[in-house]
């Protein structure tokens, strides 16, 4: 049996639940044979290269316990891309400490991370077992049904649409459309999501555009104005990486971050929900609001998916189980079946920096709306919205 003291680290940006995820690491540590000590990474594997740690084992059980009703991530968050010339630092500290057991929880370059620090060790004389626990609220990560976050971002973001949906269809003398920009930057999973505030015909979201299709503005302008004669107004949903066909982003964004991915944030200098909006105005001579949530999806425990919550912990659970058993070189994954959803693993190299788009059959021909193969998907995972009444007639 491997003995030693374990760490785990946060990274990228947060999730609801992403303290539920460290909460079962803790847990699942402090009980185990094997692990000694658990640490936390002090900001991400480059607190830890300047040996900021916090000692986990000796937090008191008031504390772990509120870590899953404690929004952002407990640990700090880092987006430090971690160099090849800085692997041996990495080895030498985790030797330094004693640490066998390695885990980080985050989304796609995290499990690039865990990916190349556990082969470096493995090739260089060291024994880890490295593990990494899935978190995104993009759902873009291979090899998961969903990643833990994804369920309660999803349901922000339709609470939000389905709210203010209300307020257009109610201000539309006034404003007669509303665009909704989301986070995605590969993928449209958290944009698809809104549809679930559709409770009747007419309700917003009327037009959902997602990255997978490029966004084509003759077609959009044409739909838009086809729903303000229907219904009076237009809800429209768009995710933050929608692209023209020649791959230039609608944001107009040209920043990128240090991991060579395109900032469609503030950062940006742009936003493609400002841009729509733009190209909606112009053409049509409406005025219209526009809503960016931005980072908000990603710290809103008070609209926290209980499943998600359980699911998260039992990740880190999980984790720490695979590693206690010998495993290493793999990323904790969310299975689904009949009866609902279990845990597995899937291999850290098939995971890594690739982002899992929606698959095609989940938008519509049009590429302006889902199909219900994305709805069969979601349902599951997204308790059901409220229910609002209307003044009869």
């Amino acid at each position: 049996m491997l003995k030693g003291n374990a760490l785990v680290g946060q990274s990228g940006g947060p999730t609801s639940v992403i303290n539920s995820s460290l909460q079962g690491v803790i847990q699942a540590a402090k009980a185990s044979s094997v692990i000694e000590t658990v640490y936390g990474m002090k900001f991400g594997i480059d607190g830890f290269m300047a040996d900021q740690l916090w000692n986990l084992s000796t937090q008191s059980d008031a504390v772990v316990a509120g870590l899953s009703s404690t929004p952002s991530s407990a640990l700090g968050s880092s987006r430090y891309k971690l160099k090849d010339a800085d692997l041996p630092a990495v080895r030498d500290a985790l030797e330094r400490h004693n640490i066998r057991y390695f885990f980080l929880i985050g989304g796609n370059d995290t499990m690039d991370t865990v990916h190349r620090v556990e082969a470096y060790c493995r090739e260089n004389g060291y024994e880890l077992r490295g593990i990494g626990i899935p978190k995104t609220v993009d759902n873009d990560l291979f090899g998961t049904d969903h990643t833990p976050g994804y369920p309660s971002a999803a349901r922000y973001n339709a609470l939000c649409v389905q709210q203010s949906g209300r307020l257009a269809r109610d201000m539309r003398k006034v404003d007669s459309f509303v665009v909704y920009q989301t986070i995605g930057r590969d993928a449209g999973w958290l944009a698809a999501a809104t549809a679930l505030a559709r409770k009747e015909e007419g309700d917003a979201p009327h037009l959902i555009y997602c990255p997978e299709r490029p966004f084509d503005k003759e077609a959009f302008l044409e739909d838009a104005q086809a729903c303000i004669k229907k219904h009076g107004f237009v809800s429209v949903v768009v995710s933050e990486g929608l692209k023209y066909a020649d791959g230039t982003p609608v944001s107009a964004s040209g920043t990128q971050d240090k991991f060579g991915n395109t900032e469609y944030g503030a950062m940006g200098g742009s936003s493609v929900g400002l841009n729509v909006h733009k190209i909606l105005a112009e053409a049509t001579g409406l005025r219209g609001e526009f809503q960016i949530t931005e980072s908000l999806p990603m710290c809103a425990i008070d609209r926290a998916e209980a499943a998600d919550i359980e699911r998260a912990n039992g990740c880190g659970k999980e984790a720490v189980r695979l590693a206690e058993a010998g495993e290493t070189g793999f990323m904790v994954t969310i299975d689904r079946t009949d009866s609902g959803f279990t845990y597995g693993k899937a291999p850290l190299s098939s995971v890594a920096v690739r982002a899992k788009e929606m698959p095609e059959e989940m938008i519509n021909d049009r590429g302006n709306d889902i199909t219900e193969a994305f709805m069969d998907y979601i349902r599951p995972l997204v308790t059901p919205l409220p229910e609002y009444v209307s003044l009869e007639a």
